[in-house]
């Protein structure tokens, strides 16, 4: 099989679809790699290191695209470069096709090319391993970013995060107890911030009352939102349902309600966003003003964090798509329902996407 890793086009995505390690065994196993030229260069990794995996490096996008069987990229294509894939190709990466355009769902059922979206993959005990491990990162990532946004040079409201003797800490709220918020309210707990966790599952909450002591918990319902959205400094927006966009679980009028020059993070936008305000950011123009609230809602947030999240990504994707490669597409969605999970397009037929108002939708 000819598997293809291209040089990531969007604005700020530095990572890449596979390692030079993960290239290596799969052209132990038989099959050919070609990887765009530069295509590793914002995580570190050179065409010669490819090259000496067993790849072959190739100049142009249109060449990458269009010799692949299995095309692996982290990000969603762009409209051009699905143009650029041959007829009934297959294709692999973060997808979020939920959040997607409808002219891109389009031609990817115009080209026939089976979309496999390695966030959706869905283990039989419910875990999803791919998302989780991009999810943990995001979820590590948000404190820094929210110590920043809260500096008075930034437009915030002069608020260090852990506060000093005699002064309170940071009042930061996490909707989502999945595994972004767990991980956010760690990285915020370990900062000196005080902490309140909402969550709809009572089970995800006990993991968390058990686990971080210094945490506050409470079930998330429309009181209890409008209620910590008065108080707090930082809001992180981190609820996720597999395979569906993110509810929308906080309004307008409960952001109308928080203290002027606050943050609402909405790291739930790559799969559509779980606020109402929010709408798609980059890391080149990443916040914007809406009801006097700061709002940050990068999609590809692990885009600048390329070295760890390319090799945390391609740990947990690996398998799959080796899977893929070894058995056929056909054949591996088939006899694997984590794989078939994932599967959002096939061969001009929709399947696991589900479709939405445009509300929040990207490039």
């Amino acid at each position: 099989m000819n598997i293809c890793i291209p040089k990531e086009r969007r604005p700020n995505e530095f990572r890449v679809g596979l390692t030079p390690a993960a290239i290596q065994m799969l052209v132990q196993q038989g099959h050919k790699c070609y990887v765009e030229h530069q295509a590793g260069m914002g995580v570190g990794y050179s065409d010669q290191e490819y090259e000496k995996a067993g790849a072959r490096v190739v100049y142009s996008g249109h060449e990458v695209f269009g010799r692949a069987d299995l095309l692996a990229k982290v990000a969603r294509p762009l409209l051009e470069e699905i143009e650029w894939l041959q007829q009934g190709a297959a294709l692999t990466g973060l997808l979020h096709l939920n959040s997607a355009r409808q002219d891109k769902i389009d031609k990817l059922l115009e080209r026939e090319i089976t979309a496999i979206a390695l966030e959706q993959i869905q283990l039989d005990d419910g875990s999803v391993p791919v998302h989780a491990s991009m999810a943990q990162i995001g979820g590590q990532m948000a404190p820094q970013i929210a110590a920043r946004l809260l500096q008075n040079d930034a437009g915030g409201k002069g608020i260090l995060i852990g506060g000093a003797a005699g002064v309170p800490p940071a009042e930061i709220v996490i909707v989502g107890a999945g595994k972004a918020g767990t991980c956010a309210a760690e990285a915020f707990l370990g900062m000196g911030a005080h902490v309140t966790v909402l969550d709809v599952n009572m089970v995800a909450l006990q993991r968390i009352h058990d686990r971080f002591p210094g945490a506050i918990t409470m079930v998330s319902n429309q009181v209890n939102l409008r209620r910590t959205c008065t108080f707090a400094d930082v809001l992180v927006g981190a609820a996720f349902v597999p395979g569906e966009r993110a509810p929308i679980v906080i309004t307008r009028e409960m952001i109308k309600t928080m203290k002027p020059r606050s943050i609402i993070m909405d790291i739930s936008i790559d799969e559509g966003g779980c606020v109402e305000s929010s709408r798609p950011t980059t890391h080149a123009d990443p916040t914007f003003i809406d009801e006097g609230i700061i709002h940050y809602c990068v999609p590809n947030i692990l885009g600048v964090v390329a070295r760890t999240s390319t090799n945390a990504f391609t740990n947990h994707a690996f398998p799959f798509i080796l899977e893929l490669a070894n058995k056929g597409v056909d054949t591996a969605i088939a006899e694997n329902p984590a794989i078939e999970r994932g599967v959002n397009t096939y061969k001009g037929a929709l399947a696991h996407i589900s479709r939405y108002s445009p509300l929040g939708q990207e490039e």
